[in-house]
């Protein structure tokens, strides 16, 4: 890599690091395996870096992103460990408006399992259609709505609407 590519990489990286670390928090639900995972899809990306440096790096470093979680959900289900949730504490009201909805939200996340928590963060915060869903996981379009629909329905179990009522008022 020549001086020209490592300039535009690390200026790459320095100006989308914050986009990125959010999403892959909201893939793991935790700070440190967010880091992991960014590391970890930034150290398959960057041999490449050659070939992508005018096409999209932002998108194959996502979809490398998406790809490690789902292997790393996949050993974890292999290595049979029973994950001890934790109980969602009821949330009380905030006078700043809001912040009890993202925490509560927040919470319900981190309950779900994380091929779930994935399938929402790429329908709802990557905003991908289900087919582009089932094309980054390497699944079928049923499956990914399936996982949708139990997510969401588990949600709906966690918050229930009358707390998000209370809040919006």
């Amino acid at each position: 890599m020549d001086e020209n590519d490592q300039a535009r990489l690390a200026e790459f990286v320095t100006s989308r690091t914050p986009a990125l670390m959010r999403v892959a928090y909201l893939l793991t639900g935790d700070r440190h395996a967010a880091e992991d995972l960014l590391q970890s899809a930034l150290a398959k990306t960057i041999p490449k870096w050659r070939t992508l440096r005018n096409a999209d790096p932002e998108g194959y470093l996502r979809a490398v992103m998406y790809r490690e979680q789902v292997s790393w959900w996949r050993r974890l289900r292999r290595r049979r460990e029973t994950v001890v949730t934790e109980t969602a504490e009821a949330v009380q009201p905030d006078p700043s408006g809001g912040t009890d909805v993202r925490l509560a939200m927040r919470a319900a996340l981190r309950l779900l399992p994380p091929d779930q928590r994935t399938v929402l963060v790429l329908r709802y915060y990557e905003d991908l259609t289900e087919n582009q869903v089932a094309d980054v996981l390497g699944c079928s379009v049923g499956t990914v709505r399936s996982r949708t629909h139990r997510a969401v329905t588990r949600l709906r179990r966690l918050i229930p609407d009358d707390e998000l009522l209370e809040v919006r008022r």
